[in-house]
């Protein structure tokens, strides 16, 4: 009988231990999730800086807003050069983790396909369409392409039969309740005549990264996280510059030769050019954070923890643009300091059981 207790008892010790390994796991994700978010907004705020500097300023006032080169070619530029930046800081830790072998054997296995199909989905097309969007819509283009958490949760649900429980629905909507309060901040005044193109352009992004951030997950889940965001950012910035930027260049008549001419003037471009490396740098810290946490905590979860980068996307770009560079029109209105709150009551539905402290309560 003392046998049978002994064994039971380890039983369950063995069990309780597994159970907290698997929050304390759980629970990174989630921190990962939300860490995302604020380095994206950091990296929302740099680019923005980056596209307002030196020869830049020159292009948006020298060209017609709603030209072409304007809406496309100059910010598929941007989204190539920052995507590019990002891909050398991965190479960088890849290469001092001693991974680069591991990075080129896992190109050719199915797992690294499988991170190639969702860079291209997510940088090419998402990207530079949520850069598209910055530039014709301003602040609001960050909370519709929030709803790619919404997005996230729909192509988990359809493609991997993720549960999505009460309490996950409810934080979601709380957090997109959120979202929405922060973009009707920029729907007070007059309505600039690229608004339309842009929120088309934010919410093609939603869906774009939505999809990446539920294939990636997927994928992170099979190789090693640092191999994975590294595919994602080369395959981006290259599918940017030899793929995207050419085949729009011909589209609208602008012409190759005369679309990497801009190119080579952005990169001469210095010493603004190394705002790129700064916002490369918080694309790629954003991005490996969202690739682990969603592998960690699940897509649906793990996107709308990336989502609070609708809050801190406007209040870095402030910081950055309103406060350092002295530009008006970047102020945030009280009502996102509000939203602000809404969204981490949002987080903390999502991340927090109660049921968790209910068992601390009952083990006392």
């Amino acid at each position: 009988m003392a046998s049978t207790d002994v064994s039971l008892d380890l039983e369950s010790l063995a069990k309780r231990k597994k159970r907290e390994l698997d929050q304390g796991f759980f629970k990174k994700g989630i921190l990962l999730g939300l860490f995302s978010g604020v380095t994206y907004g950091l990296y929302t705020a740099f680019i923005t800086a980056a596209e307002n500097l030196g020869v830049w300023g020159d292009w948006w006032s020298g060209f017609e807003a709603t030209s072409f080169v304007v809406i496309f070619i100059l910010p598929t530029i941007a989204s190539a050069l920052n995507d590019l930046c990002s891909a050398l800081w991965a190479l960088v830790v890849t290469a001092k983790q001693g991974k680069l072998g591991d990075f080129a054997l896992t190109l050719k296995s199915k797992p690294g396909l499988i991170m190639v199909g969702a860079a291209l989905v997510g940088g090419p097309i998402a990207t530079t369409c949520y850069i598209i969007a910055l530039s014709q819509a301003g602040p609001i283009a960050s909370p519709v392409a929030a709803l790619n958490v919404t997005a996230g949760a729909i192509f988990g649900r359809v493609l991997y039969k993720q549960k999505l429980g009460g309490r996950t629905i409810l934080g979601i909507a709380v957090c997109l309740t959120a979202s929405v309060m922060i973009g009707s901040t920029a729907l007070s005044g007059e309505v600039g005549s690229g608004m339309v193109t842009g929120l088309i352009f934010a919410l093609i992004a939603a869906l774009g990264w939505g999809l990446e951030g539920t294939i990636a997950g997927f994928g992170t889940s099979m190789i090693d996280s640092q191999i994975g965001i590294t595919i994602r950012q080369c395959t981006s910035g290259i599918a940017d510059l030899c793929i995207l930027l050419p085949v729009l260049a011909l589209i609208g008549g602008t012409g190759v030769g005369t679309a990497f001419g801009y190119l080579g003037r952005a990169i001469s471009n210095t010493p603004w050019i190394l705002v790129f490396l700064l916002s490369g740098f918080f694309a790629y810290i954003s991005f490996a954070s969202w690739y682990r946490g969603n592998s960690m905590c699940g897509s649906a979860l793990g996107q709308a923890l990336n989502g609070t980068y609708t809050f801190f996307s406007p209040l870095f770009t402030w910081i950055v643009m309103g406060i350092a560079m002295g530009l008006e029109g970047y102020a945030l209105a009280p009502i996102a300091w509000v939203a602000a709150i809404v969204m981490l009551v949002g987080i903390f539905i999502m991340a927090v059981d109660p049921r968790d402290f209910l068992r601390k309560e009952d083990g006392k």
